[in-house]
C-alpha cells in the first residue's frame, strides 16, 4: 500500500494459494491488511480458510470448476452474508460464475477469451524442485536392476546423461518419457514432441537423449 502511494505501482497484486498466505487461522492479519484491498485478486480452492479481513473487500468472486455453488456458499458462510442463488447445472470449458456481493447482484454466466499463449504452471517446481516419489521418473531399465530417481527435469537431464544406452533406448521404446511428461508434468505439447523422438526407430540413444534434453531446456529450464 504504501508503495502504491508513492509510485501507483504495482498496478494489480495477484495472491496465488491466499488460504495459505492470508489464512483465518492467522491473528495479525486483522491488524496488518488493509481496510480495503484494491487491485488485488485472491486466488484459492478454500475462501473459508482466507481471513475474514481479507474477504471484506471482495468486489467481485469468480467460481470455476465443477462446484462453483460451493464456492460461493464458503465465501458467504465466511462473510455470514445470503449466498447469491443460480440455475447453472453445468459449466463448460472456459466459464466461469461471477457475483458482485457488495452490489447484490445476479449471478453472471461469463466466458473468458481463449488464450493465445500456451501456459505452463509450476515450471520452477518441475524443472528444479522436489517432486514427490510418485510423481518422480525412475531409471530401472528392462529387469528392473537400476531404481535412479529423478525428482525434477534438472536431475532427469544429468541421470539421462550417465544412464547406459540399453536403459535409456529400453524407456524410449517403451514411451515412458513421453509418458511421464503427459500424466505428471501435465503437458501434452511436451507429450508430442517426446513420442516423435520414441517414434523415430532409426533415432540412437545419443542423438535422442541430444534432442530430449534441446527440447526440455527451451522449455523448462530456460524458463524457471
Amino acid at each position: 500500500m504504501d508503495l502504491r502511494a508513492r509510485s501507483a505501482r504495482p498496478h494489480w497484486l495477484i495472491i496465488d494459494e491466499a488460504h495459505h498466505l492470508l489464512p483465518s487461522s492467522w491473528t495479525p492479519a486483522n491488524a496488518l491488511v488493509p481496510p480495503l484491498l484494491e487491485s488485488t485478486i485472491l486466488i484459492t480452492v478454500h475462501p473459508e480458510h482466507v481471513a475474514k479481513v481479507a474477504l471484506q473487500s471482495i468486489d467481485m468472486v469468480v467460481a470455476i470448476g465443477k462446484t462453483p455453488a460451493l464456492t460461493f456458499r464458503s465465501f458467504a458462510q465466511t462473510l455470514v452474508i445470503k449466498p447469491p442463488s443460480h440455475r447453472v447445472a453445468e459449466l463448460k470449458p472456459g466459464e466461469a460464475l461471477a457475483c458482485f456481493p457488495k452490489l447484490q447482484k445476479d449471478v453472471d454466466r461469463v466466458k473468458a477469451p481463449r488464450s493465445t499463449r500456451e501456459r505452463l504452471r509450476h515450471v520452477r517446481q518441475y524443472a528444479e524442485g522436489e517432486l514427490s516419489p510418485d510423481q518422480s521418473f525412475y531409471f530401472r531399465g528392462r529387469e528392473s536392476k537400476l531404481n535412479l530417481r529423478a525428482q525434477n527435469l534438472k536431475t532427469f537431464l544429468q541421470l539421462a546423461e550417465g544412464v547406459d544406452d540399453e536403459t535409456w533406448m529400453f524407456h524410449l521404446r517403451n514411451g515412458d518419457y513421453s509418458t511421464w511428461f503427459e500424466t505428471i508434468i501435465n503437458d501434452t505439447g511436451w507429450k508430442r514432441r517426446a513420442a516423435e523422438i520414441e517414434r523415430d526407430q532409426n533415432v540412437s540413444a545419443q542423438e535422442s537423449r541430444d534432442r530430449i534434453r534441446q527440447a526440455v531446456e527451451a522449455r523448462y529450464t530456460a524458463a524457471a
